[in-house]
């Protein structure tokens, strides 16, 4: 952030996404969602195509009351900081009440999109570009829905300046621009189009490119996937939705020293030609639906097949941690596809592939993903410590997979007993296990490491770490998927899906150290209870996520900071 005034994008996304992570959002808003077009993000025929990000913002205070509801009282008074500094920002500074000034005329939301630098020749698919992009030339646009033309023409024909700055007016395209005096990036410009929309933005230039998207109807609109995908995810009155342009986000992302995502993710994001979503407030926590959709040339299909949902109930009640998918094979195509050639990619296929020869002398395609095509799951399951027995592990990470080979599946099995047996000096014990038969590895020292074995047919299993065989064989009559806590924090409008993730978030940061990923991290998992996932393929070029925040509850907010004028 180079002026602090205008915080780069990366400050922008970096926010965005902490909000969107930890349920703390400050980004969000109100859609109209009663025709075909107001389905569609807000604004979204001014936004010129070559938009990175754009958030809408609700107007509504009993909403943003009501988020303010909800975490710990650290991250109340975190969000309500970062309000007060918007507040300040965009009204405060340049002498604006938003009550006394702006809400007698706006509609239910406002929207913010960050710009692409304008090039000298826009590519015929812009969102698919793979142009450079420098973070310190990004310009914004606010747009405003008007609901009363009188007062908002009242406020446009006398507007405020910040520093004494001056309005000067000038006309584009048949509209009449008011703009100050100031520097590029400081410099103010404001139209209101056709007596529905006032639009504001940090500069000139850019007022231009929103009347043109609009006029010449090359907006955000019209741009490949946007109007086929973002229906998929309204939702009447949400209380927010967002868009981001993938490609540019993540590059810009990653140019940035202080990013908050891994190369590695971002990397892989690329691959998705965009994300959108709506959000709403519960009264236990915050739901997200979004969709992403691929890049129109890009060659790749998603396969569509939606066969998970199944693992949960092979599962105890005690589990922390489940995430779960559908044809591990696949899974493993899909991310070569997209990792080859990629220097970013977290690991290379052919490092994995030689690092499997290694350590088993197994060949990972052919004698392991070969009969990997089932339903598989990776949970974490707490350790309950046994009379007479060492407690030497937390917990137990337990992977499951459904065979479409069992023979395949055996041959393989019995290669890695021999391979623990000979090369890791393991004692290999064939035991029983609520008569059911597994086998386990006991390192040389007697400590056992891991069980594998059979649930049921097809599903076979192995558990590394802490003894809990016993809480998943045979099947457990009380499951992960009957508890409260997961049917409350695993969306369950998407049936079918792809895949599910759940985490109990509460018992686990208190039990298990976390690695970290984001600012303020303890924090933010203090105000979270549970977080669920389901994701299903909507077609061929899109995906849909359901995602639900199950969060504490602060209690009622203090009144915000009364605005100073400056």
């Amino acid at each position: 952030m180079k002026k602090k005034k205008k915080p780069s994008l990366v400050l922008t996304l970096s926010f965005a996404g902490l909000l969107i992570c930890t349920g703390s959002a400050a980004y969000w808003l109100l859609t109209q969602g009663k025709s075909s077009s107001q389905e569609l993000l807000p604004g979204a025929n001014i936004i010129p195509q070559d938009a990175l990000f754009a958030v809408s913002l609700s107007t509504d205070s009993g909403q943003w009351e009501k988020l303010r509801e909800f975490g710990t009282k650290e991250t109340q008074s975190l969000l309500d900081k970062n309000l007060v500094q918007l507040r300040d920002r965009f009204l405060t500074n340049n002498g604006y009440d938003f009550q006394k000034d702006i809400s007698p005329w706006v509609g239910n939301q406002v929207t913010i999109a960050i710009l692409a630098p304008n090039a000298s020749k826009p590519p015929s698919k812009p969102i698919a570009t793979n142009g450079e992009i420098t973070g310190n030339e990004q310009s914004m646009v606010m747009i405003l829905p008007v609901k009363n033309i009188e007062r908002a023409s009242s406020i446009l024909a006398q507007p405020k300046a910040a520093k004494g700055d001056k309005w000067i007016d000038r006309t584009y395209q048949n509209v009449v621009i008011k703009e100050t005096e100031g520097q590029v990036g400081e410099k103010l410009s404001a139209a209101l189009l056709d007596k529905r929309f006032l639009v504001i933005t940090d500069n000139p230039k850019t007022t231009e490119r929103a009347i043109d998207a609009y006029k010449s109807q090359s907006s955000l609109v019209t741009s490949a996937g946007f109007a086929e995908n973002f229906p998929k995810v309204s939702h009447y009155q949400p209380f927010a939705q967002f868009y981001v342009n993938v490609p540019y986000a993540a590059r810009i992302a990653a140019k940035s020293p202080n990013r908050a995502l891994p190369a590695q993710v971002l990397s892989q994001l690329q691959n998705n030609q965009a994300i959108a979503g709506t959000m709403t407030l519960e009264s236990q926590g915050i739901r997200l639906k979004s969709v992403s959709w691929l890049n129109p040339n890009s060659q790749r299909l998603l396969a569509m097949e939606n066969k998970a949902g199944k693992m949960q109930n092979r599962l105890p009640t005690e589990t922390l941690m489940m995430v779960s998918g559908q044809n591990l094979q696949q899974f493993w195509a899909d991310y070569v596809s997209t990792s080859q050639g990629n220097p970013y990619s977290p690991v290379m296929p052919e490092q994995l592939r030689n690092g499997v020869k290694s350590l088993t002398s197994l060949d990972l395609d052919r004698d392991l993903l070969s009969w990997m095509r089932g339903e598989f799951s990776v949970s974490v399951i707490p350790n309950t410590p046994k009379e007479g027995l060492p407690d030497n592990f937390r917990a137990a990470l337990v992977f499951m997979v459904q065979a479409s080979d069992r023979t395949r599946a055996e041959t393989a099995l019995k290669q890695l007993d021999e391979v623990m047996k000979t090369q890791y000096q393991f004692q290999i014990q064939y035991t029983t296990v609520n008569n059911k038969p597994v086998v386990n590895w006991v390192a040389p020292f007697g400590t056992l490491t891991a069980t594998h074995g059979w649930l049921d047919e097809d599903v076979a299993f192995l558990a590394l770490g802490a003894p809990v065989t016993d809480t998943i064989v045979p099947r457990p009559n009380n499951t992960l998927a009957s508890t409260a806590l997961f049917q409350n924090t695993v969306p369950r409008e998407l049936n079918p899906t792809n895949g599910q993730f759940f985490l109990d978030v509460e018992h686990t940061a208190k039990n298990f150290p976390l690695p970290s990923f984001l600012p303020n991290q303890r924090m933010l998992l203090n105000a979270t209870r549970s977080i669920g996932v389901s994701a299903a393929v909507s077609d061929s070029r899109s995906t849909r996520y359901d995602i639900f925040l199950s969060l504490q509850k602060a209690g009622k907010p203090e009144p915000l900071p009364s605005p100073v004028n400056k």
